[in-house]
This record gives C-alpha cells, sequence and structure tokens, in this order.
C-alpha cells in the first residue's frame, strides 16, 4: 500500500488512537490513512471506529485534568487497543506488520501537571 505522504510504501502500520482521526497510520511518516482503504471486515472496522471514538473519556474537556479514575480508564483503552491491534495483524497479514502505540495522556497530564 502506498502511503498518502506521497513518498513511502507502508510496511508497517501504527495502530493509534486520537480525537478526529482514522485508527491507522504509517509508522514510517505518522501519515493518518483511511481505514475504508484496508481490506477488513465490517466488524473490525466498526470496533476500531468504536474504540477510537472512546480515546480521552478519561479527561474532562471542560476543565482539562483528567477523571478521578483516568489511570485505569486509559490502561483499559489501550487494553483494548492491543487486543484490536492482534486482530487487524490476523486481517492484515498480507499487507505488512502491524504495531500498536498506546495513549500515554495520563503520563503527560501528570508530568505537566494539568
Amino acid at each position: 500500500m502506498e502511503c498518502g505522504c506521497g513518498v513511502n510504501k507502508v510496511h508497517e502500520f501504527k495502530v493509534e488512537a486520537d480525537i478526529g482521526a482514522d485508527p491507522i497510520w504509517c509508522n514510517q511518516c505518522g501519515y493518518n490513512l483511511d481505514i475504508e482503504d484496508f481490506k477488513i471486515s465490517k466488524n473490525l472496522e466498526e470496533k476500531l471506529m468504536d474504540w477510537i471514538s472512546q480515546y480521552g473519556k478519561w479527561i474532562d474537556w471542560s476543565t482539562d485534568t483528567l477523571m478521578p479514575n483516568a489511570t485505569e480508564m486509559e490502561a483499559i483503552h489501550n487494553a483494548n487497543g492491543e487486543k484490536l491491534t492482534q486482530e487487524l495483524a490476523t486481517e492484515l497479514s498480507i499487507e505488512g506488520e502491524v504495531v500498536f502505540s498506546p495513549s500515554k495522556t495520563v503520563m503527560v497530564y501528570k508530568i505537566n501537571k494539568f
């Protein structure tokens, strides 16, 4: 698969949640790839899209602070992402390697004392 950046052929895909983005990225340049360009089951596509819609639920966006149980919420989100990454790797086995990039926002908030 060609990367949308126009430079790279994607050999390694990254699964990562972010607000307003599809969950699959080129792990070489960081380009966000369109999930609809992948030949994966509709069921897996729906699970991935549901998973990314849960990203950041551990942050109170109105106050830009962590929810009381943010660490646990993020850990559950990351565990679900790891599982979905394994499912994606199975379905894309002939297209390239698939890696998972866990969320680290709780750590960032704690370091920066948001």
